[in-house]
């Protein structure tokens, strides 16, 4: 302070004309100090010591008061002044309840608000993977209102305190010993503080009598820099800690300055003599076994906290403090030149301007104050690596910039980080580099699971469960798992989705070549039989069994094989409405024509009856007639289903969950077992008629194989229904084809291959004398 007030009334920029006066207050920690102190200034207290060289012309008012370090003298000092509107600027105090304008209208401060080291912190933790930590704090402002603010931010970003305690250095040793036992029982290997380094020297006091190491410290800027902290730390606890500290800084002169004491020394201040006892070890009025002071020791030498200049970023803060006031003072007095001294000071009008001001210190440094009185938040991330000798190095390895987006404002370098080893060993002062540790209450759920909190337990802690058969999580630490698109199924290990297999009879596959061959099997066994019928139509036993039937039959057994081909392969609108139509007429085409023949040979021996005439109501015309209005009635049926309600192609995803079944949905079940129904029942009305026949006398009686013909037919069709029904998937359709095909078969094997094996191999037999006897 002395320094920056040094510089300003040397200035002949700011403040020209003008010389700025002080008084210094001690609080010696002391809340009740500090108030009282801030009450003598405020109120004007004149009794002040000066030196004769430099008296004073006049006691001004007071028109800002810089200090104090810590944060809850802060607060009581900043309650007692606000109703005054005395200015207060503090280098050091930073509660992030200071920011509140409406309690303390007149706080300022040069350090950020704990609002955003709390968040910083949060998020450097987050960063890291630390999702299970232990919290300690100081059980005063700084530290109650600093935890706080990190318990609710890293509440945000998913991270649980597994233990937070809060102590004070004059607290009895139980409880600094609970506090111990409390870390020693945890499984958090990482302790977030917000303590003041009194109350970390007295931890780690208490944790290296009990001989508990290995675990990561994240600090605050209270004491992540602090040399003593370091000089304390003999067990090494803290290696490897990394935390929050202000940028480093420096005002050039300021070093020189505070080595040059002379001015203190020629002020006659007792100050001098214990500053210069305590540093070089001595004492003015010595005794004989003492070391004499002389005064003129050299500070070039020394080593210690005075002359290491680690806290010039906290002197920095202070310097930015004097000059903000000088600079409030300047636009009051509307220094030009010249300052008009006739202008009346008041800490009311010092308030208003430094709410105001916005300018940069000789080093290019921006200073402002925002609608909170807080500056600009930004941080260095220092990590402890100790060297060789014993010492530690406070090595920066990341920036925080709360004025940066989110997304922005952490930048680490993570491969110069070192680590806590989690080692018994004290002497072991080198760190490794190392993995980042691990922090957690539950490891980390793969993909493909999905998180299940445990009972009684914070949200970290949970069970880790495989994603549910049709699921998928594809992060980590998924909270659910989602459902696959229809056309998409999770694959084995259920993190991603894959395209379901597409399954439909094909062409390709054995199955399906099976039954085309099948088909193209009867269907040139047919066109044979009627190559022979047609050659030997002139034979007896062509003429005799009705060929008109026979070529129409043989010509719908025909179709009837090349229909079941429309079955297979990838089902289309128009193959949907196609394949069963087709099948339907085809099928009461051929059974019309067998009911035709078998009303043939009923009616061929009641012709033979004395007296008879009904050959006349069945001749040729009434057998295509009858075998026209079977198959137009089946016709209607068709039109009907495909007008109201046709087949069309379908995904089926409920058959098998891990393929789509594309397969022909029927439109109207109500069509489709009408066209079954209709076969079913012209097939038994045959089947009746062919068995009253059988026993008919005749050599060559077709009622007999149109019996056993449709014996086949009906036994294959009333199995095919539980096995259509039954049968999932491509499955169905072959058991459709397999039925169309079975029961084609039966019939050119019943009626056809009996005459083909006469007319080829047994010729003797193919006479009118023997197809007529008995």
């Amino acid at each position: 302070m002395l320094f920056a007030i040094a510089e300003i009334n040397n200035s002949s920029d700011l403040l020209p004309g003008i010389s700025l006066g002080y008084r210094m207050f001690d609080s010696c920690g002391s809340i009740l100090y500090g108030v009282g102190g801030a009450l003598v200034l405020a109120n004007g207290y004149r009794e002040v010591f000066v030196s004769p060289e430099t008296p004073c012309t006049s006691a001004a008012q007071v028109q800002a008061i810089l200090g104090e370090s810590s944060s809850s003298p802060c607060i009581a000092i900043a309650t007692v002044l606000g109703p005054f509107s005395l200015p207060m600027i503090s280098h050091f105090a930073t509660c992030a309840c200071l920011s509140d304008k409406v309690r303390f209208p007149s706080f300022f401060r040069t350090i950020p608000s704990d609002l955003y080291q709390s968040r910083a912190l949060a998020r450097l933790v987050r960063h890291f993977g630390w999702t299970w930590v232990g919290a300690i704090r100081t059980n005063d402002d700084y530290g109650n209102s600093g935890m706080a603010t990190f318990s609710e931010t890293a509440h945000e970003l998913g991270i649980c305190l597994e233990y937070s305690v809060s102590f004070f250095r004059t607290d009895p040793p139980e409880k600094i010993l609970n506090i111990v036992k409390t870390i020693k029982q945890s499984s958090a290997r990482v302790i977030v503080t917000f303590l003041t380094p009194n109350e970390v020297d007295v931890l780690i006091t208490a944790l290296s009598e009990n001989n508990v190491t290995g675990y990561q410290w994240v600090g605050t800027e209270a004491w992540i820099v602090d040399s003593k902290t370091v000089a304390m730390d003999k067990q090494h606890i803290l290696d490897g800690a990394i935390g929050l500290s202000i940028p480093k800084a420096h005002v050039s002169g300021m070093k020189e300055f505070m080595m040059d004491v002379k001015p203190l020394n020629t002020s006659g201040n007792q100050l001098f003599s214990e500053f210069w006892e305590e540093l070089f070890s001595c004492k003015f009025n010595a005794e004989s076994s003492q070391k004499q002071c002389t005064g003129t020791e050299s500070l070039t030498g020394v080593s210690n906290s005075f002359t290491d200049m680690s806290l010039m970023p906290i002197f920095s803060n202070i310097y930015k403090g004097v000059y903000a006031v000088a600079h409030a003072l300047h636009k009051i007095l509307k220094c030009n030149k010249t300052c008009q001294t006739d202008v009346e000071l008041s800490p009311h009008m010092t308030l208003q301007h430094l709410k105001n001001i916005h300018f940069r210190t000789k080093e290019r440094e921006e200073v402002y104050f925002n609608e909170n009185g807080d500056p600009a938040a930004k941080y260095e991330i220092i990590n402890w690596q100790p060297t060789v000798q014993g010492t530690v190095d406070f090595v920066t390895v990341g920036l925080y910039d709360a004025s940066l987006p989110a997304n922005q404002q952490l930048k680490l370098q993570n491969t110069s980080i070192n680590w806590a080893q989690n080692s018994k060993q004290a002497s072991n002062l080198i760190l490794c580099m190392m993995q980042v540790p691990l922090s957690v209450c539950s490891k980390t759920c793969s993909p493909g699971t999905r998180k299940v909190l445990q009972k009684g337990k914070p949200v970290c802690c949970y069970d880790c469960v495989l994603c549910a058969e049709e699921e998928i999580s594809n992060t980590t630490d998924s909270v659910t798992c989602f459902q696959c698109p229809p056309d998409f199924w999770p694959n084995v290990q259920r993190d991603t989705c894959v395209k379901k297999e597409i399954e439909f009879l094909s062409y390709d596959e054995i199955m399906g070549v099976l039954l085309t061959v099948a088909s193209l099997f009867g269907t040139c066994m047919t066109c044979t039989v009627a190559w022979i019928f047609f050659k030997y139509r002139k034979t007896p036993i062509v003429r005799a069994n009705n060929s008109e039937l026979s070529f129409l039959l043989l010509f719908s057994l025909t179709l009837c094989f090349l229909c079941s081909l429309t079955f297979i392969g990838r089902p289309s609108e128009w193959s949907c409405m196609l394949r069963h139509t087709a099948f339907g007429i085809t099928f009461v085409l051929c059974i019309s024509c067998v009911l035709g023949k078998t009303i043939v040979v009923l009616m061929a021996f009641r012709a033979t009856l004395p007296g008879s005439n009904v050959i006349k109501w069945f001749g040729p015309l009434q057998q295509r007639l009858s075998v026209i209005g079977f198959t137009l009635i089946q016709v209607l049926i068709c039109v009907l289903w495909l007008s109201t309600s046709p087949p069309f192609p379908f995904k089926n995803f409920k058959e098998f969950k891990a393929k789509i079944i594309i397969e022909c949905a029927l439109g109207s079940s109500f069509g489709f077992w009408a066209i079954l129904g209709y076969i079913g029942l012209l097939a038994l009305l045959c089947f009746v008629l062919a068995f009253l026949a059988r026993k008919l006398p005749d050599n060559f009686n077709e009622a007999k194989f149109i019996t056993f013909s449709m014996l086949i037919f009906c036994a294959v069709w009333i199995t095919f229904i539980p096995a259509y029904v039954s049968s999932p998937g491509k499955l169905s359709v072959a058991v459709e084809i397999f039925a169309i095909l079975a029961s084609s078969f039966g019939l050119v094997f019943c009626i056809f291959i009996p005459k083909c094996y006469i007319i080829l191999l047994k010729p003797e037999k193919n006479t009118k004398k023997n197809i007529l006897g008995k």
